[in-house]
């Protein structure tokens, strides 16, 4: 697969992309902070949410996936085992756990530069097993390429899920297609 290009830096929401995103999940946004990827469709695809919602409840996951077409085939990738796999390998292979538990570290600057906090762990079950996909590939398409290993390997695994158009019309006129 073609991995959609990186975002080179987190843009503003404009009232397109909260309409997007209220149509991609079913709900208003939670602790929006900012578009962290764009697929190639033009939508929001990974925002970057507080790490505490307005009512001050803990909300660690700083990259949040919005993309239903990304969150299905990333869905199929855990049912078919991928996380078992990849988490086996990680107990077998130094180097790729090293490499892991950098993606960790860089998941919780990046949330420490937003608001601390204090033992709370990453995501996804870094560092040291996987947990969720979704937060590993969020991760990997709003750092960018070599930051997260299991990220990138999970988005090289995914079909192209923008081939088809937007998931959502953009406006907030339509239902998911």
């Amino acid at each position: 697969m073609e991995t959609p290009p990186p975002q080179t830096e987190r843009t503003e929401p404009t009232d397109a992309d909260i309409a997007a995103f209220k149509q991609q999940l079913g709900r208003p946004p939670r602790g929006l902070r900012a578009i962290a990827h764009r697929c190639p469709c033009g939508n929001p695809d990974v925002v970057e949410t507080a790490p505490r919602l307005e009512d001050g409840t803990p909300f660690p996951t700083t990259y949040y996936l919005t993309c239903p077409r990304a969150a299905s085939a990333i869905g199929t990738l855990e049912a078919n085992g991928v996380m078992k796999d990849m988490t086996e390998r990680l107990a077998s292979d130094p180097e790729l756990a090293a490499a892991y538990r950098a993606a960790h570290e860089d998941y919780i600057a990046r949330r420490d530069a937003i608001e601390v906090l204090e033992g709370f762990p990453s995501a996804g079950g870094m560092p040291d097993r996987v947990k969720c996909l979704h937060v590993l590939v969020g991760h990997s398409l709003a750092a960018g390429p070599g930051v997260n290993p299991l990220g990138d390997e999970a988005i090289a695994l995914l079909p192209e899920w923008w081939a088809k158009g937007p998931c959502v019309t953009p406006c907030g006129e339509g239902d998911e297609k």
